[in-house]
């Protein structure tokens, strides 16, 4: 028997906030959790730098990416498509 080995890569969708670097989108990803104490749910957000080849995203659209190599200090994503 063979063994078969699954890579799982980890995949986020987000909004695009910023598109003016060369290659580069900034994309903001927000999640919903729920205070442990007090019950209240709020919004937490977070920016990714992520690698496009193409320059086709414009600001306000909703993306897909996932991690891969390091591009740069900051850029360990890659688009994936357009959600």
């Amino acid at each position: 028997m063979s063994k078969t080995t699954q890579t799982i890569t980890r995949t986020l969708t987000g909004e695009v906030i910023s598109s003016k670097m060369d290659k580069t989108l900034v994309v903001r990803v927000d999640r919903t959790v729920v205070h442990s104490k007090y019950g209240k749910r709020y919004v937490q957000s977070k920016k990714y730098h992520v690698h496009s080849e193409d320059g086709e995203v414009k600001v306000g659209d909703s993306v897909s990416f996932e991690a891969c190599r390091p591009y740069s200090k900051t850029k360990h994503w890659k688009l994936v498509k357009n959600a």
